[in-house]
């Protein structure tokens, strides 16, 4: 991008540079030389902003998603704990239910 502005600008000045060389310069060609240069800049800050707000919307959306990552290992560790938990439920019943079947 700053390539582009920078290379825009180089032009114009090469532009008025050779024209006041030859001779031939005017006020029209140097305003619309101005003209060409002032829209180059314009554009690179319209350019800058949307890429800065397009970081920024990136930013958001890599928080949103660390975050969505960490209520998923919460829900993981808590779905392993009620797991664990039912297998120890479970072998406590089957234990129960072998003891009261052998007496």
């Amino acid at each position: 991008m700053k390539n582009t502005i920078s290379t825009a600008l180089k032009a114009g000045v090469a532009a008025i540079v050779l024209v006041a060389a030859s001779g031939c310069v005017s006020q029209k060609q140097v305003d619309e030389i101005s003209a060409k240069a002032d829209k180059a800049i314009q554009d690179a800050a319209a350019a800058k902003a949307a890429a800065d707000s397009a970081a920024n919307q990136a930013q958001s959306a890599r928080s949103a998603a660390d975050s969505a990552q960490n209520t998923a290992n919460q829900a993981l560790q808590a779905a392993q704990a009620a797991q664990a938990a039912a297998d120890a439920t479970n072998e406590k019943i089957d234990r129960a239910f072998k003891k009261s079947v052998s007496k």
